[in-house]
């Protein structure tokens, strides 16, 4: 039985504003964004400076080293466009590299046969060709307002200060100390004496941080060559060298030839109301589905929606596992990954995810740029002749599951991070708002399920019991809390815009997350 208070009560408090509101699981990236909207930039521009800060201020769930996607909304146009930057297989990549141990099935987050060593789970054999960058640049070359390299000096000031080990960070550092100290630079960079995390005494100020110099160098060469110079010049050179150096296979050639897909979102009527999602190789199709049977189905009250939601989940989870492979996806449980989104005072909206994969990605920082790298490789069943085997220059498979939607006056952006746990947390935000009429305070703190492809349902303890029983005549059920650490939900931020008037929330229990306004009274 838990020993967690049962009296403790957590809220976060949302703010109406006629200006712009950024979402984020980090408050300072989210502080960057909306200084960004203040300059009179676009919702995009401050997609660009969030997503650097979250880069240098939570490097354990994404960064330039990762990839994702988004979906953008434009308010002149009403144009929603998907962005796909997820990550590609090396050309190089030996599948012999990766000989099957025949220890049974991977630890980590697929159910995978394990390799020998874990080598396609972490270490630089892991390492797949990133694609954020890439993405957020064409989205600034296509909406941006302000110039590339302001939208970078948040980033650049952050990582010269060293990011602030507070307990949230000691502990997830924590939590893979043991790992990190295999790699000598990530071992340097996270850990003291290369074995004990960071962190202050508990009942100490914080005053620890990490020694982000060769990140903080990186970002400006970046930031004076533009997006590209990531995957061409100096930076692709040293991000190549570094992890050859260790074993991996990522080529110079692999960042030149790296580009995203951009192309129309894929538009989800649902009742009134319209979602716009991504579109192939994402999550967006598993809500499309989702949404499709929550339909015809009658949500007047939490005892009819819960079991429905339950219902229409563990189906479009079941339709997922057993038919998308070559020409879909793969399962993606709980990892390192990070949403934001942002809504501009002319109603321009993004909807932004982005990841590592596993939480501090393959365990292996470059120390030329001080990047930790992604372990993009694990997106691949190791063995031949399966649905989404491993090989070389393939796209990785993604359950990213960003979204923008629309009913009546009111229009929201949407996602969320938590592996295979995204598609439950959008998906039944989005019928809060849609079905229930909630604005996106009420929906954030609104209990949530999640079935994600188990057995049965993983359900809030709040919920009423007539609920919950509701729900236990559809699956079995399995109650607990919302807490800071582990989460057994999703972790979403969403921004919402009613007439002329804009809000935004992140998950309650991320200490982290916040919503910064653009106005600042």
């Amino acid at each position: 039985m838990s020993a967690l208070s049962r009296t403790q009560e957590v809220r976060k408090h949302v703010i109406e504003t006629p200006g712009g509101v950024v979402a984020s699981q980090h408050r300072l990236a989210a502080e960057a964004g909306a200084e960004v909207l203040r300059a009179g930039g676009d919702a995009v521009d401050a997609a660009v400076a969030t997503s650097f800060v979250l880069g240098v201020l939570e490097p354990w769930m994404s960064g330039p080293a990762g990839g994702g996607a988004a979906v953008h909304w434009r308010a002149d146009t009403g144009e929603a466009v998907a962005i796909n930057f997820g990550m590609r297989s090396p050309k190089g990549l030996n599948v012999a590299d990766y000989p099957l141990s025949g220890e049974g099935k991977a630890s980590d987050l697929f159910p995978w046969e394990r390799v020998v060593g874990d080598r396609n789970v972490e270490g630089a054999k892991a390492i797949a060709v990133p694609g954020t960058v890439e993405g957020i640049g064409q989205a600034h070359a296509r909406w941006g307002r302000l110039p590339w390299a302001d939208l970078l000096a948040p980033a650049i000031a952050h990582a010269r200060q060293g990011m602030l080990v507070d307990w949230y960070a000691a502990l997830l550092i924590a939590s893979v100390a043991r790992n990190l100290s295999q790699d000598p630079d990530a071992a340097a960079l996270f850990l003291d004496d290369g074995v004990w995390p960071k962190g202050s005494g508990w009942t100490a100020i914080p005053d620890n941080r990490l020694d982000q110099s060769a990140m903080a160098d990186m970002l400006e060469v970046l930031a004076s060559g533009g997006p590209r110079a990531f995957y061409e010049g100096d930076i692709a050179a040293a991000l190549a060298g570094d992890v050859q150096a260790k074993g991996g296979s990522l080529s110079v050639d692999d960042l030149r030839g790296y580009r995203a897909w951009t192309g129309a979102a894929r538009p989800v009527p649902y009742r009134d109301a319209l979602f716009h999602v991504m579109p192939g190789l994402t999550a967006g199709p598993t809500f499309a589905r989702v949404m499709e049977q929550l339909s015809e189905v009658d949500m007047s009250t939490p005892a009819q929606a819960y079991p429905a939601y339950a219902s229409a989940l563990s189906r479009a989870y079941a339709e997922r596992l057993g038919t998308m492979g070559d020409t879909g996806e793969v399962p993606e449980a709980p990892g390192c990954t990070t949403h934001f989104s942002v809504v501009d005072r002319a109603g321009n909206m993004v909807a932004h995810t982005q990841t590592l994969l596993s939480i501090f990605g393959s365990r292996v920082v470059s120390p030329t740029t001080g990047l930790l790298m992604n372990n993009g490789i694990m997106w691949f069943d190791p063995e031949q002749g399966r649905p989404n085997s491993l090989g070389p220059d393939k796209a990785c498979l993604m359950n990213v599951c960003p979204i923008v939607g629309s009913q009546g006056a009111r229009s929201f952006a949407l996602g969320a991070s938590g592996g295979r746990k995204i598609v439950s947390a959008v998906a039944q935000l989005a019928s809060f708002v849609t079905d229930r009429g909630m604005g996106i305070g009420a929906a954030f703190h609104t209990p949530r399920i999640d079935v994600s492809g188990g057995a049965g349902a993983i359900a809030d303890e709040t919920l009423p019991p007539e609920v919950l029983a509701a729900i236990e005549r559809v699956m079995p059920v399995q109650t607990t809390r919302r807490t800071v650490h582990p989460y057994a939900f999703a972790c979403p931020a969403g921004v919402m815009r009613d007439g002329a008037v804009n809000s935004g929330c992140t998950e309650i229990m991320s200490p982290w997350g916040d919503a910064a306004l653009e106005e600042t009274e």
